[in-house]
C-alpha cells in the first residue's frame, strides 16, 4: 500500500470539478441515502478534522498507513477541512461542499503549508466522484432558483438525462430509461415515501423545504431497490447557529396563460372546443424559521406551505359530459429537529403533512349551436377527494470508532384517498367499501335504446356525479425500519444492512349508488320493445390488503489502487403480498440482486473518469393487484322489465326480473366475481418467479478545463422476467379435459347442475378469471374444475400462453456542464431506443394503470404484432438549462428541451377473436405491427425567467418571473390510436387525432424574502 504513488495535488482541481451531474457517481464510498462523505490522501498518521461552521459538526480521523483517509456519514453541507502533522504545522482547505450521496474528495499529499488554498464553494457544483460507479444528478435548492423549472419533484428529475415525462393519463410521473412511470422509488430523509398501492403516486414534500434532489437514473448500489426504473432521493432543509426566518409567495394568474387546442377531426369538424377549459389561478405561499435552539448541539427548522389552485374543464359538446369546477387546498407542513448529542452520535426526527383537498363541483354543460363555447349550466353536485396526509421520521448516526459507523432508522407513513360526492339535492353518494353491502346515493345511469343513438328520443339521465366511487376510509400506510453498517478494513469499505418495508392499503370501489343501469333492447329475452328490458351491473371491491417486504444488502468498495475502485454489492429481497383475508397469495423469497462496478481515476487528480457497472434490480407487485384479483370482489348482471323511470335518479322503476336470461340463471356473475374471498393459492402460478431487469453501464467522465467538463455513457437494460396476468380459460377447459372432467353439460355451469362427477362446472368461486404467471414460461395453475372444493392442478405450456415478455433500452448520453463567473450552464443529449412488446407496469397505450396486471399478456391475440416500440420511446432528447448573471442584482434563466416524438399505433379487432374489442393490433383485418403507424412529431419547449435581488437587500429579497413555454408550443403529445371503433368499423375521422397537447404557457410571479 505505501508503495503506490501519490496522488496528485487533486483538489486544486477537482474540488471545483464542474463534472457532468448528470453522471455523478455516488454509491461506492457507500455513504448512505441522506449523507455524503469526505475522502482523500494525505501523509501517514495525520489528524484529518471536518469542522462545519453552520451545525456544529465536527469529526476527526487519522489517516491510515498509506496516507488515505474516509469521512463517512457526513451530512450535506460547507466544510473547513484541517490536516494536522506530527511537527504541529496545519493544512486548511476551506468552503468543501457535501453533497447528499456523493463523495467529495479533498487531497493533501505533497502538499505543504505554503501551498494551502482556499476552496470556493458556490452549490452549483458536481465534481468527479471517482470514489463511486453510480450514476446520479444532485440538483440542490440554489440551482434550481436560478432556472424556470415548475416547482415539483418530477418537473426536476425531468432535468436529468434518461428521463421523460410520462403519459398524461397517469399524472405528472418520469419514465428512466425506458421503464414504465410505475417503477420508480422515492426517498425523503432516508424513508420511503413511495406510494405502493399503485406505485404511481408519492408523498408531495413541501417543495421550499428540499435542500437537495438526488436523482439516480442508473447503475445504483446494492442499498437501493424494488425499482426497475430510477430513484429520486430528497433531503430537507435544516437549522444551523444562524437564526433564519423567510417567506416566500408564488402566483400563477390564469388571465396569462393560453388554452389547450380544440380538439378537431381530420376532415375539419369540432370534436371538442377546448377554449374555456383554465388553468386556474395557482397560489403558494411559505413561512419558514431554523436555527439553533442550543448552539453547535440541538437545531431545528420549520416550514408551512399553503397552496391554491382553482381551475374549470369543459366536456367540449353538450350533454355529452358534465363540465366540472375545481378548488384544490394544500395545507403543508414540515418539522426537522437534529441533535448533535456528541461528536460521534447524532439524532434526527423529521415530520411533515402533506395533505390535499379536492372539492369538484359537477354542472350540466350548455354550448352554442354549433357545440363552441361551452359554459356550465345547472349545478348538480361537489364530489370531495382527500391526498396525502402525516409521515414520521427517526433516525440515529453512531461514529462508533473511526472505522466502524451504524445508522438506525425507524419512520411511519399515512395517506389518504378518500372519496364520497353530495348531489344537489343532498343525496350521498358514499361506498364504505363492504363487498355485496352495497352503496348509498344516485346510481349509474346509460341509455342504449336505438332511437336514442340515432338522436330521436331525448336519453334518460340519473344524478351521479361519476360511475364510480372511492371509499371515504381508503389509506395507505407504511412503517419501515432498518439499520446499516460500515466498517473500513484496509483497503475494503464494507457496507450491509438490514431493512423491514411494510405496506398497507384500505381500498375498494363501486358504481355510485351500488348499481349501473343500462336501457337497451336485448332481443335475447324475447322482448323486442326497446322500451321494456334493462339490464343491472353490480359491481364491488373492498379489502385491506399488505405488502411485506425485507432486503438485506452487503457492499464492498475495494480500492484496488490509489486510482482503481472495484465495487461488489449483493442484495437479497423478500415480497409478501397478501389480500384481504391476510394470506399470502404471492410470495417471493430471498430473491438475489447483485451489482459489480469499477471507477478508474485516469490522470490520478479527479479530472478524468473512467467506470462501468452491471447489476440486476427487481420490482415487487403492487398492493392494488390483491384489492380485486386476489380478494373478495363482486360483478353481477340480471335483466329486468320496467315500467317507469324515477325521474330525479333516472332509476327504472316498476321492476320484474327475467328469471332465464343469463343460460337459464336469474344472474350472472361475470368473470367469476361471485362476492366472495379467492384461495390464495389459485391466484399465481405455482412456479411464479420474481421479475427482474438487467443494467449494463459503462461511461467516461473528463475535466476539459477548471470551468468545465464533459461526459459520456452507454445503458443497455434487458427484462428479463415479467410478472402479468392471463385471463384465457381456453386452455384451461383444454387441461381439465385431458385430466378426464368431461363437457357434457357444457363447462361454465354450476356445481348443483352437473349430471355426474366428472362434469366441469367452472362457474364456482374455486375458478379465478385471471392468473398471474410469467409470460414466456409455463402456467400451473390452480383450480377447482368441478366445483367439488377441491383444487387440481392444470399446467398450461408457454407457447400456449402467449410470448415471453420482452423490454429492451439501449441509451448513448452525452453531457455537460459549465460554472463560469457569471454563467452556468448544464445539458445532455440523449440517443435512445425503447422496444419489446410490454411496457411494464402499466400501459401507456390505453391508459391502463392497473398496475402489474395490465391485459397485455390476458390472452395470446392481443400479443399478436406487439412486439416493436414501446410508447417511451423517444429516439433523441435534448436537455439545456442555465442561468447568466447580467451584474450583481438580475440575471436571466432558460431551460430549453426537445425531443423526437413517440411512436403510434393502429387499434382495432381481431379477425378471429373479439374478446377485447378493439384492443388489438389489427387495424381492417391486417395485423399492424407496434409502433408502425408513424410518430408522433418533435416537441420544442422554452422556459425563460428573469430574476432581480436588489442591492438594497443584501441579497435577501428575490423576485423572479418565470414563463413556461414561452413560444406557447402547441404539439400533441397523445392522438387517438383507435383505428376502428367498437363496432369494428374504420374511424378515418377521429384516427390520430390528438388527445393531448404540450402545456400551454403559463407565468408565474415569485418573491421571497429572508432574514
Amino acid at each position: 500500500m505505501s508503495a503506490r504513488k501519490k496522488f496528485r495535488q487533486g483538489l486544486k482541481r477537482s474540488a471545483l470539478s464542474l463534472a457532468v451531474g448528470m453522471v455523478l457517481a455516488s454509491g461506492a464510498q457507500a455513504q448512505s441515502n441522506i449523507t455524503g462523505s469526505i475522502f482523500g490522501k494525505t501523509a501517514p498518521g495525520d489528524t484529518i478534522v471536518i469542522e462545519n461552521a453552520d451545525t456544529g459538526f465536527r469529526r476527526e480521523v487519522e489517516a491510515g498507513s498509506d496516507g488515505s483517509y474516509r469521512l463517512r456519514q457526513t451530512p450535506s453541507g460547507t466544510y473547513v477541512v484541517t490536516v494536522k502533522r506530527a511537527d504541529g504545522t496545519t493544512l486548511k482547505r476551506e468552503n468543501v461542499v457535501v453533497y447528499v450521496g456523493v463523495g467529495t474528495s479533498v487531497n493533501f499529499a505533497g502538499a505543504t503549508e505554503l501551498e494551502t488554498i482556499q476552496v470556493v464553494g458556490t452549490g452549483l457544483v458536481n465534481p468527479i466522484d471517482v470514489s463511486s460507479v453510480e450514476s446520479t444528478t444532485i440538483m440542490t435548492a440554489e440551482k434550481v432558483a436560478m432556472i424556470p423549472v415548475q416547482r415539483d419533484t418530477t418537473a426536476v428529475s425531468l432535468l436529468a438525462p434518461g428521463t421523460i415525462k410520462g403519459d398524461p393519463a397517469f399524472g405528472n410521473l418520469a419514465s428512466f430509461g425506458g421503464s414504465s412511470v410505475a417503477e420508480n422509488q422515492y426517498y425523503f430523509n432516508g424513508f420511503n415515501i413511495t406510494n405502493t398501492f399503485q406505485n404511481l403516486n408519492f408523498a408531495k414534500v413541501p417543495y421550499d423545504a428540499i435542500a437537495e434532489q438526488q436523482i439516480k437514473t442508473g447503475g445504483y448500489g446494492a442499498e437501493f431497490g424494488r425499482s426497475t426504473g430510477g430513484v429520486i432521493n430528497q433531503i430537507s432543509k435544516r437549522g444551523t447557529n444562524e437564526f433564519r426566518l423567510g417567506g416566500s409567495a408564488y402566483w400563477s394568474p390564469d388571465s396569462l396563460s393560453e388554452s389547450t387546442p380544440n380538439r378537431m377531426s381530420n376532415d375539419g369538424v369540432l370534436l371538442e372546443d377546448n377554449s374555456n377549459d383554465t388553468e386556474g389561478d395557482s397560489l403558494n405561499a411559505t413561512l419558514s424559521a431554523g436555527g439553533a435552539l442550543i448552539k453547535d448541539r440541538l437545531f431545528a427548522y420549520g416550514l408551512i406551505e399553503y397552496g391554491q389552485r382553482d381551475y374549470d374543464d369543459y366536456p367540449g359538446r353538450a350533454g355529452s359530459a358534465n363540465s366540472t369546477a375545481t378548488s384544490i387546498r394544500m395545507p403543508k407542513w414540515l418539522l426537522k429537529l437534529d441533535w448533535n448529542i456528541t461528536d460521534r452520535h447524532q439524532l434526527e426526527f423529521t415530520a411533515l403533512s402533506d395533505k390535499r383537498e379536492y372539492e369538484t363541483d359537477y354542472f350540466d354543460t350548455i354550448t352554442n349551436e354549433d357545440n363552441t363555447n361551452p359554459q356550465h349550466s345547472t349545478y348538480r353536485g361537489t364530489a370531495y377527494d382527500d391526498f396525502g396526509g402525516t409521515i414520521y421520521i427517526g433516525r440515529y448516526t453512531g461514529y462508533l470508532t473511526d472505522s466502524l459507523a451504524v445508522s438506525v432508522l425507524a419512520g411511519h407513513g399515512q395517506s389518504d384517498r378518500s372519496n364520497y360526492s353530495l348531489t344537489s339535492t343532498g343525496i350521498v353518494n358514499e361506498y364504505q367499501g363492504v363487498v355485496g353491502g352495497g352503496a348509498s346515493g344516485c346510481a349509474v345511469i346509460t341509455d342504449g335504446r336505438p332511437s336514442v343513438t340515432a338522436g330521436i328520443t331525448a336519453p334518460i339521465t340519473g344524478c351521479a356525479l361519476s360511475n364510480f366511487l372511492g371509499r371515504p376510509d381508503a389509506e395507505d400506510t407504511r412503517d419501515q425500519y432498518r439499520i446499516d453498517l460500515e466498517w473500513q478494513l484496509g483497503d475494503h469499505q464494507l457496507r450491509g444492512g438490514f431493512d423491514v418495508d411494510n405496506f398497507e392499503s384500505v381500498a375498494g370501489e363501486s358504481y355510485s349508488g351500488g348499481a349501473s343501469w343500462r336501457y337497451g333492447r336485448y332481443s335475447r329475452t324475447g322482448f323486442t320493445d326497446e322500451n321494456t328490458v334493462v339490464r343491472k351491473r353490480i359491481f364491488q371491491s373492498g379489502a385491506t390488503v399488505k405488502v411485506e417486504q425485507q432486503a438485506f444488502y452487503l457492499e464492498d468498495t475495494w480500492s484496488v489502487t490509489d486510482d482503481f475502485i472495484a465495487y461488489l454489492g449483493l442484495r437479497w429481497d423478500t415480497f409478501d403480498n397478501k389480500n384481504g383475508a391476510g394470506e399470502s397469495y404471492v410470495k417471493i423469497t430471498n430473491q438475489f440482486a447483485p451489482r459489480i462496478g469499477f471507477s478508474w481515476d485516469v490522470s490520478g487528480d479527479s479530472t478524468f473518469k473512467v467506470f462501468g457497472n452491471a447489476g440486476r434490480y427487481a420490482l415487487p407487485l403492487t398492493a392494488t393487484v390483491a384489492v380485486r384479483g386476489a380478494s373478495a370482489s363482486l360483478y353481477s348482471e340480471e335483466f329486468f322489465t320496467y315500467t317507469g323511470v324515477d325521474p330525479a335518479t333516472g332509476a327504472p322503476t316498476g321492476l320484474t326480473l327475467i328469471p332465464n336470461y343469463n343460460n337459464g340463471r336469474p344472474i350472472r356473475y361475470l368473470n367469476n366475481e361471485f362476492g366472495v374471498g379467492k384461495d390464495a393459492s389459485s391466484i399465481a402460478s405455482e412456479n411464479l418467479e420474481p421479475m427482474y431487469q438487467d443494467e449494463f453501464i459503462l461511461g467516461l467522465q473528463k475535466q476539459l478545463t477548471e470551468k468545465f467538463s464533459v461526459g459520456v455513457r452507454a445503458i443497455y437494460r434487458d427484462l428479463k422476467r415479467a410478472i402479468d396476468d392471463q385471463c384465457d380459460y381456453r386452455p384451461l377447459i383444454e387441461a381439465g379435459l385431458a385430466q378426464g372432467f368431461t363437457e357434457d353439460g357444457g363447462t361454465w355451469i354450476e356445481p348443483a347442475d352437473k349430471t355426474q362427477p366428472s362434469d366441469m362446472a367452472l362457474y364456482n368461486p374455486g375458478v379465478a378469471f385471471c392468473h398471474l404467471y410469467n409470460p414466456g414460461s409455463d402456467g400451473v395453475f390452480n383450480l377447482d374444475f368441478n366445483g367439488d372444493g377441491t383444487l387440481e392442478q392444470a399446467t398450461i405450456p408457454a407457447e400456449v400462453l402467449g410470448p415471453k415478455a420482452r423490454r429492451e433500452y439501449t441509451a448513448v448520453e452525452f453531457l455537460w456542464e459549465g460554472n463560469w463567473d457569471r454563467l452556468f450552464l448544464q445539458g445532455s443529449y440523449t440517443w435512445s431506443k425503447s422496444e419489446g412488446n410490454t411496457e411494464g407496469g402499466v400501459k401507456s397505450d390505453i391508459g391502463q394503470d392497473d398496475t402489474n396486471v395490465t391485459q397485455d399478456f390476458d390472452y395470446p391475440e392481443l400479443a399478436e404484432g406487439s412486439d416493436g416500440y414501446l410508447p417511451n420511446d423517444r429516439r433523441h432528447s435534448l436537455k439545456l438549462f442555465g442561468n447568466f448573471a447580467l451584474n450583481d442584482q438580475w440575471s436571466v434563466g432558460a431551460n430549453l428541451l426537445m425531443q423526437s416524438g413517440r411512436p403510434i399505433n393502429c387499434f382495432g379487432f381481431h379477425p378471429i377473436s373479439p374478446n377485447y374489442g378493439n384492443s388489438y393490433f389489427y387495424c381492417d383485418g391486417e395485423l399492424e405491427e407496434r409502433g408502425t403507424a408513424g410518430r408522433l412529431p418533435w416537441t420544442y419547449s422554452l422556459d425563460a425567467s428573469v430574476r432581480y435581488a436588489p442591492r438594497f437587500a443584501d441579497g435577501r429579497l428575490k423576485m423572479k418571473l418565470d414563463v413556461f413555454n414561452l413560444l406557447n408550443s402547441d404539439t400533441r403529445i397523445t392522438v387517438d390510436e383507435r383505428g376502428e371503433d367498437a363496432g369494428g368499423a374504420l374511424v378515418p375521422a377521429t384516427y390520430k387525432t390528438a388527445t393531448n397537447w404540450q402545456t400551454p404557457r403559463t407565468v408565474r410571479f415569485g418573491v421571497s424574502y429572508s432574514f
